[in-house]
Order: structure tokens, then C-alpha cells, then sequence
């Protein structure tokens, strides 16, 4: 007496029982139990209430906290985890180009090789925007008979990408350092570059924060690898100023020395965003996530014991699958119903979950019973 539970309802509905009426389109891949989860929202605001309000500091509060929604809430909705990393690079793909931009124009006047370095890099950060963007839209698609998990793996790979530009932004600053030992150029309108240097830190550093912060609340590490990589390009635009600073005190080596620093630093940020990465890339978890999982599977009436959870991401949403055994002698509707109940309750304790198969086993009270005929075909690892 054996069974996997991994119903789909036909139709959406609410905790309260009433059925979705607003239209939208959730595909069972996505989330398959459908539910419309209720929330408080501590702001006090629906998701669509923001943009009805007018002056600037009402927009520039929605630009960069258009919600103030905590991983937990963005991440109770697919569509919505996916539309707000949309929205997350479209707004940090328009603030760096014009970043990029104003500081184009400073090098043209200037003959800065240092900013000229940085410039090119903003416009490159704007521009990995454009496969995390794709991955997102991937994302959207409805799993299928090729695609049988969907298309979040697409994200991932994404975030490998920008872990890999961010190790070429380090390679360009210690080259840029270097040549600028090698080869020295007289720079002219220091006060200039100085503040076009600090405008670069501080639009990479917006970026960084809002990125960084999105990625947060919907679960995605490539988000947040992106953010960090405009981080690494704010301390970029910091070494500019101290080379500029440098130059204005007659001490032009200060540029290339503080560069040699800055690259280190990036180093380091590489490090730890590529660990991310690869965690995500081999399907890791927090084992405290697995042990919450059994404790909640474990406390569900009708479970006797619990074992063989397994977790995994993909993109910013999670599956997994895990076996509860219950009573030999229940009939097969009621353990159904016991691993449905365990599903209710660990797609509202873990909001990035989309789906959880629970396989049930019966307890083996008659040793007569070859409970496990299929064990021997089971990984020993």
C-alpha cells in the first residue's frame, strides 16, 4: 500500500474557499496547489496602489520600494516573484546607462583612462541585465514534456554568467592598474573626473542596494550576484576618485595603487557570489529548511514518522519530495488526504515552494509483507 501524492486541483481558490476571480493565469508548473495566499501586508497597501499616486517623491519611493514586500510575501506568488525581477533590471538597467552615460561625457573632456575603464564597465553592468532579464521571462513558460521542471535552471545559468563578469571586472582593473604604471598620461579636469567618479559609486551603489534587495525577497541568487557585481563596479568608481585625489596632490601612482586594492576587494565579492552559484548549480540547501520540513511533516495528524526529504532550487522557487509513513491499515483515501494535509501545511510554511511530492509508506506491522519490493534498485549513497 503505496501511494505519491501530487494532486493538482483545477481551480484556484483562497484559504477561505472562494474561488479566484482576478483573472490571472497561474500555470499548475509554477504552482501547482494554486493557492492565493492571504497576507498582511505591513504598509497597508494592495500591489497596485503605489502607482496611483502622483509627485516625485511618491515615484522615486516606488522606484526603489515599490511594495516593501519581504521574501516570504513576493515569493507566495510565481508570477509575481518573476514580474518583480523583471521590473528590479529594467529599473537598474535605465539608472546605469545613464550613469554610464554622464560619465562618458566627462571622459571626453578629461582624457581620464581610469574613468574612460569605468565607463566601459557601467555600460557592461547595464548590460548583463539583459540575460538575467531573458532567464526571467524563461521563467514564465509552463513546463512541458521537454522542460518537465520548467525553465528556472535558466536563471542559474544566468547568475554563473555574471559571476563570471564580475571575475572579468577584477581582470580589468588590475590590467588598467597596471598599464597606467607602464604608461602615464597627464589627466586634466580632475574636479571633473572626481565627480563623475562619485556620481558612478553612488548610481552602482543604488543599483547594488535594490538589486541585491529584490533578489532577497524573491529568492534569486543570480539577482543578487547581478547586484553585487554593480557593487564591485561602485568600488571601481571609488579607485577613479582616488586616483583623481591622487593626481591633484602630486601623487599620480595613487590611482593604480588604489586599484590594485579595489581588485582585491572584488576578489573577495567574486568568492562569495560564485559560492552562492554553485550551491544553487548542485541543487544545495539549507539543512535547517530540511529539518523544518520534518519537523511540520512530522506534527500533520495521521504522520508517524518521517524520512528522505530532499530540497532543490530552481531559479527562486523550490520542489522537493519526502516520505511519511502512516498506518498499514488505513484505506488508500485517508492516507491521501494525510499527505495532501502535509502538503497544505509545508506550502504555507515555505512560501518559495511550488511543489512537494509525498510519497507514503505503511508502517510494517506484518513482517509477512515485503513492504519494499523495489529497494534493492535504490542508490546505497
Amino acid at each position: 500500500m503505496e501511494e505519491s501524492s501530487e494532486m493538482h486541483h483545477k481551480q484556484g481558490h483562497d484559504h477561505s474557499g472562494s474561488s479566484r476571480s482576478d483573472g490571472a493565469e497561474v500555470h499548475p508548473a509554477e504552482n501547482p496547489h494554486n493557492h492565493i495566499h492571504d497576507y498582511d501586508d505591513p504598509h497597508g497597501h494592495s500591489h497596485d496602489q503605489g502607482y496611483e499616486k502622483s509627485g516625485l517623491w511618491s515615484w522615486l519611493s516606488h522606484l526603489f520600494q515599490p511594495h516593501s514586500h519581504d521574501h516570504s510575501t513576493a515569493a507566495l506568488d510565481p508570477a509575481l516573484a518573476n514580474e518583480r525581477g523583471i521590473w528590479a533590471l529594467k529599473i537598474s538597467l535605465v539608472a546605469l546607462l545613464v550613469t554610464a552615460i554622464f560619465q562618458a561625457g566627462i571622459v571626453a573632456i578629461s582624457s581620464s583612462v581610469a574613468l574612460l575603464a569605468d565607463t566601459l564597465h557601467n555600460f557592461s553592468d547595464a548590460l548583463t541585465a539583459i540575460p538575467l532579464w531573458l532567464a526571467f521571462s524563461l521563467a514564465r513558460r509552463a513546463a512541458n514534456r521537454r522542460y518537465t521542471y520548467g525553465y528556472g535552471r535558466a536563471e542559474d545559468l544566468a547568475g554563473g554568467l555574471i559571476v563570471l563578469m564580475i571575475f572579468g571586472s577584477a581582470v580589468v582593473v588590475f590590467y588598467e592598474s597596471i598599464q597606467k604604471i607602464i604608461h602615464h598620461q597627464a589627466v586634466t579636469n580632475v574636479g571633473w573626473v572626481a565627480a563623475a567618479a562619485v556620481i558612478g559609486f553612488i548610481g552602482n551603489e543604488l543599483v547594488a542596494i535594490f538589486r541585491i534587495r529584490v533578489g532577497r525577497e524573491i529568492g534569486s541568487a543570480a539577482l543578487i550576484a547581478d547586484g553585487l557585481h554593480a557593487r564591485t563596479d561602485g568600488l571601481t568608481s571609488l579607485g577613479v576618485l582616488a586616483g583623481a585625489a591622487g593626481v591633484w596632490l602630486g601623487f599620480p601612482l595613487a590611482d593604480p595603487i588604489v586599484g590594485f586594492v579595489i581588485g582585491f576587494a572584488i576578489l573577495i565579492i567574486v568568492w562569495g557570489a560564485a559560492r552562492e552559484m554553485w550551491l544553487r548549480m548542485m541543487d544545495a540547501t539549507d539543512p535547517a529548511l530540511v529539518e523544518q520540513i520534518e519537523r511540520i511533516a512530522r506534527g500533520v495528524d495521521g504522520v508517524m514518522d518521517v524520512s528522505d526529504v530532499t530540497l532543490r532550487w530552481l531559479g527562486h522557487r523550490q520542489r522537493g519530495k519526502l516520505h511519511v509513513t502512516v498506518d498499514c491499515q488505513l484505506p488508500t483515501v485517508e492516507s491521501h488526504r494525510i499527505a495532501e494535509n502535509v502538503r497544505h501545511e509545508l506550502f504555507h510554511a515555505l512560501p518559495a515552494l511550488v511543489e512537494m511530492t509525498v510519497h507514503i509508506d505503511p508502517c510494517e506491522c506484518d513482517k509477512s509483507i515485503e513492504y519494499h519490493p523495489t529497494a534493492h534498485h535504490m542508490s546505497s549513497d
